[in-house]
């Protein structure tokens, strides 16, 4: 199994991508006597404290270890959408004839998706690339990164002298630890994307959004899959009613769920990898030709010696920081997927501009003031922002509910994509919105509305009096801020409108 930060395999476009991301010939500048800052990691959360805080004028270094953009760029967000987007288009294809389209037998050339999500992946790389990075004023530095001393990270032999520094050097995904596994061999995030040859049958060990995501993907593609969850939902911590309309959506493309189910050991035959699986006291073996694990993420903290500069942490939950994402060290910050319990890019992109306020301007911004959103790109994608109705009742908040069927959206129904539904949270007799989830070919597209009229303080009157255009799959949003403008018509209202229109006949 390929290790985190090889490239493979070794064709024109991985190469361009590591000329961008971790050029073979790159040299290490020179350290400045002192910067502002130092950033630990080029994900997503280093990328945006070190272009941001530099184009503010400060100076910064970049520690970076593997490779610059880290998991969204080379193994997370930018591979998994291309690879989705052709597994879409295969459906689409297959589908085709319920348009009125005939387009005979489709087929997916497995190698040419992925070299088309390679193509893809090498051109959005120019935007983190190392020589970027260093004609905007980013002193670069390729190394392990520790603390050495209260304001000193030593990386490559060099010694990086700071006012402040932030720790972003992300998670990674974690090793299930069961009995044969690593000797048979399985993939994570990490590797997947490096395969060639479509696996004519692929177990997908968890259904989280990661596990999911593939699962359809590979499946739209040609592998025949079996998704194991040990819980009793897939996405648990989704909405119920979200999860019950995804897993119809598997079912007609042809996905074994195994829910409650975990697997006991593996091993490797003449047949391929032989897989036992126990759920309820019973067991059963599945034979698969590759395993992928998205079982969960951990922190990245070895090797930075964290210890010795006073920064808390553990190896299941990450960086220990404060509401403004201070350390127990206050030199020290971090931000992003080290020390959140929401690992996402936009999340990192967020928590570093905090940083940036907080570290070198004397901010005061604080995580806890954030309006996070969040999709997983299945089709139909499911998408939420704010409370679920399960965390309403644990904090004892009363809730109005206003529930947009997509069947009933007109566009949607043109589009042939009526599977979902508009969910908003209200507190009850107000229109404040609480929290909404969206399950629709397009919902994460069409959460940032409820998600911007949440941070402006907007309501669902407002959205009910904004003209939505016609015909659109937003509309469906539109749908439920009018359910709720229904409920402000109450029976006495109606008796007494109805007798001002009586006498003014």
């Amino acid at each position: 199994m390929a290790e985190y930060g090889q490239l493979l395999p070794r064709d024109a476009y991985n190469e361009a991508l590591a000329g961008n991301v971790h050029p073979p010939a790159w040299a290490n500048p020179t350290p400045a006597p002192r910067y502002n800052l130092v950033v630990l990691g080029a994900g997503t959360a280093g990328l945006i404290a070190a272009l941001g805080a530099s184009g503010l004028g400060a100076k910064v270094a970049l520690v970076e270890r593997h490779l610059l953009g880290g998991d969204c760029l080379n193994v997370g967000c930018v591979p998994s959408k291309c690879i989705i987007r052709s597994a879409r288009a295969a459906a689409e294809a297959r589908d085709a004839e319920s348009f009125g389209i005939r387009t005979g037998k489709v087929e997916a050339d497995f190698a040419a998706v992925m070299e088309r999500m390679r193509r893809l992946r090498s051109g959005i790389s120019g935007h983190d690339s190392a020589e970027r990075l260093r004609s905007l004023g980013v002193d670069l530095f390729f190394g392990q990164g520790r603390f050495t001393s209260g304001d000193t990270v030593e990386v490559a032999g060099s010694a990086l002298h700071f006012r402040r520094a932030v720790i972003c050097t992300g998670a990674r995904a974690v090793d299930p630890q069961v009995p044969g596994m690593a000797e048979a061999g399985f993939l994570t995030n990490e590797t997947v994307f490096s395969l060639t040859e479509r696996p004519l049958r692929l177990i997908v060990f968890g259904a989280g959004p990661l596990g999911c995501e593939l699962a359809q993907a590979f499946r739209r593609l040609g592998s025949d899959v079996t998704l194991i969850e040990r819980g009793p939902q897939f996405l648990s911590h989704e909405d119920a009613d979200a999860a019950r309309l995804l897993a119809e959506s598997f079912r007609r493309d042809g996905i074994r769920v195994l829910l409650n189910t975990a697997i006991k050991r593996v091993e490797k035959t003449s047949l391929g990898k032989a897989v036992s699986l126990g759920s309820g006291g019973q067991e059963q073996t599945l034979v698969a030709d590759e395993i992928l694990v998205g079982a969960g993420r951990a922190p990245n903290v070895e090797g930075l010696d964290l210890e010795r500069v006073g920064v808390r942490y553990d190896t299941r939950s990450g960086v220990q920081v404060n509401d403004r994402l201070q350390t127990t060290n206050p030199r020290i910050y971090a931000a992003g997927d080290i020390c959140l319990k929401h690992k996402f890019t936009h999340t990192a992109d967020a928590t570093a501009r905090i940083v940036i306020q907080n570290a070198l301007f004397w901010g005061r911004r604080k995580l806890s003031a954030l309006v996070i959103p969040w999709c997983t790109y299945t089709d139909p994608e499911i998408a939420h922002v704010g409370l679920y109705e399960r965390d309403a009742l644990e904090q004892g908040i009363a809730l109005d509910t206003f529930l947009a069927p997509m069947a009933e959206v007109d566009r949607a129904v043109a589009d042939g994509e009526t599977e979902g539904f508009v969910k908003i949270h209200v507190r009850k007799g107000s229109d404040r919105i609480l929290g909404a989830t969206i399950v629709a070919r397009h919902a994460g597209e069409m959460i940032s509305e409820v998600s911007l009229a949440m941070v402006g303080g907007l309501g669902l009157r407002a959205i009910a009096e904004t003209i939505h255009p016609y015909p659109t799959q937003a509309e469906g949003i539109k749908r439920a801020a009018d359910a709720y403008n229904r409920t402000r018509l109450t029976p006495f209202l109606k008796s007494a409108f109805g007798k001002v229109m009586a006498w003014r006949r």
